[in-house]
């Protein structure tokens, strides 16, 4: 074999057991996409296998074919003055090296497409369960977890039943942020003045990591939260002693909880700030707010008073007319 091939095969020999180790090792604890501990996860993981076999095949192909065609048609002493005949093109041919990426992209496609839909509802191992509503707000840099129906409010942490859907109702405060909790499902962006739907389910007890995986400026790395998943029996004493010992929340904490700055404390309140603003709706989010105030400052006085005008305002121009 000629230097230079034996050079290649030796460098292959070296790094195809690093590949081999990293591959094996993608079901440890340490990759958390591939260690899934709820349903919407589990199909997440399953298309992500899907899609990195399926295109590893694809390599390995391409690979094989580029090194038999190296081989077999070298130059050897024999065909030194070999000349090639001319060709205008082979119609078979092109139909096949056309028709492959076709159904390539069908092939994944299809999965795709598929669990995209799926996962839009509550998942379906949980089909007749009533999901918990929880509103997810970004803020710079912790996050607001609001439960309407319990009438709770955490910061930087949340708890939810096992094996119960939970229905995330997204939005910000200020810049784009996307919650992701990888052990229990893919991201969703939160943006000011909109909302969005995010269903996950855990079924295991235990604490997961949760942050944004949307890059908002200096204390990004800082904007994580955890979820702590508990049986139902846990959750809903959590919330029973919660309603009845925690402070309740005043304009006044929810403005300096808002304010612009990494918050790593772990907060808890009865009560909930869409008592009084709710950053999901068109009307009330940053780009209305005044100048001064867009550097994560939100005064809630400010967001009624300005609403309270503009009632005013559209009353005057009906008398008007």
């Amino acid at each position: 074999m000629p230097a230079q091939q034996q050079k290649w095969l030796n460098l292959f020999m070296k790094v195809l057991p690093l590949s081999l180790l990293f591959l094996l090792t993608g079901c440890s604890e340490r990759f958390v996409l591939l260690n899934p501990k709820g349903p919407v996860a589990e199909v997440q993981k399953d298309l992500i296998l899907w899609s990195i076999w399926f295109m590893l095949f694809i390599i390995v192909v391409i690979f094989v074919l580029f090194a038999v065609i190296l081989w077999k048609y070298r130059e050897r002493p024999e065909n030194l003055d070999y000349e090639p005949p001319d060709q205008h093109g082979n119609t078979l041919l092109e139909i096949i090296w056309t028709a492959i990426p076709v159904l390539i992209v069908i092939a994944l496609a299809i999965p795709t497409i598929k669990a995209t839909f799926e996962l839009e509802k509550p998942p379906k191992e949980s089909r007749g369960v009533e999901p918990i509503v929880i509103h997810a707000t970004a803020a710079d840099w912790k996050w607001i977890f609001s439960y309407p129906e319990e009438n709770i409010e955490t910061v930087n942490y949340v708890n939810i039943p096992k094996d119960v859907p939970v229905e995330f109702k997204l939005t910000a405060v200020g810049g784009m942020s996307a919650l992701w909790i990888p052990e229990l499902g893919g991201q969703k962006y939160n943006m000011a003045g909109m909302g969005m739907t995010l269903y996950l389910q855990a079924d295991h007890v235990g604490t997961f990591k949760g942050r944004n995986s949307n890059f908002t400026g200096e204390g990004f790395a800082h904007q994580t939260f955890d979820v702590n998943a508990m049986e139902k029996e846990d959750f809903y004493k959590w919330v029973k002693e919660t309603q009845a010992s925690a402070p309740l929340l005043t304009k006044k904490q929810f403005n300096e909880i808002i304010q612009v700055g990494v918050l790593k404390d772990k907060l808890t309140f009865s009560g909930t700030h869409l008592a009084w603003v709710d950053f999901a709706k068109p009307g009330e989010h940053l780009d209305n707010i005044p100048a001064k105030e867009k550097h994560g400052t939100i005064k809630l006085e400010e967001v009624e008073s300005d609403h309270h005008d503009n009632r005013e305002h559209e009353s005057h121009q009906h008398e008007g007319h």
